[in-house]
């Protein structure tokens, strides 16, 4: 199926908040869920102490970054898939064009988003300032080991979901939690008996952990 590049999504930062890229000692890529907007996912921004950090996210055309669930062979969501990835790589360059180092440069994301962000950090490889994956896992019908980098230079990764969350089978977590450490991920897994698909307060501090590591002495 062709799909016209204007239907895509856009490769770029589409909502800013926080400190300005030219003197940001830290960045998280804020990469929303299916429904969501770029507005909608940095609201998260408020909800950390982090004045020295930039936050930036891109945004799916129609707040979808692909069609189906992440549990479909990943070609059933092409070419939606592989535009999404590059809309997070764009913003994750703009970072680092505008001045803040990769390693300390975050991705997080929720539900949609926090499965295109372990996506996208699985396949790229090298170091990042840390993965927060709320609520998602690596995409695909099956967890694929070809298809993703050779390491993650020991990045941390989180990953946070409750046991019966409607959309993400905890499963996949545990797939996805023994994926990063295979990649040589220094990961944090934390499964929230009974909770609901959202994010608490437990997952926010240990982002919020990882962003005053990343500006202390920077």
């Amino acid at each position: 199926m062709t799909i016209p590049r204007e239907q895509l999504h856009p490769p770029e930062v589409r909502a800013s908040a926080g400190a300005p890229l030219a003197s940001a000692k830290a960045a998280t890529v804020l990469v929303h869920g299916r429904g969501d907007s770029a507005n909608g996912i940095l609201g998260l921004a408020t909800v950390v102490d982090a004045p020295e950090v930039a936050f930036l996210a891109p945004e799916a055309r129609y707040n979808v970054w692909y069609p189906h669930t992440f549990l479909a062979p990943p070609e059933q969501n092409e070419p939606w898939l592989s535009s999404a990835l590059e809309a997070v790589d764009a913003v994750v360059r703009a970072a680092v064009d505008g001045g803040v180092p990769r390693e300390k440069v975050v991705l997080l994301g929720f539900s949609q988003g926090a499965c295109l962000v372990s996506e996208y950090a699985a396949r790229q490889g090298g170091r990042f300032g840390g993965v927060v994956a709320l609520s998602g896992g690596v995409i695909g019908d099956r967890v694929e080991r070809g298809r993703y980098a050779g390491s993650l230079d020991g990045t941390p990764v989180f990953l946070g979901c409750s046991d019966v969350d409607p959309y993400i089978p905890v499963e996949r977590v545990h797939e996805t939690a023994a994926l990063f450490r295979e990649l040589g991920a220094e990961v944090e897994e934390r499964i929230y008996p009974g909770f609901a698909h959202s994010v608490n307060q437990d997952e926010v501090d240990w982002w919020q952990a990882l962003l005053d590591a990343l500006t202390s002495g920077a």
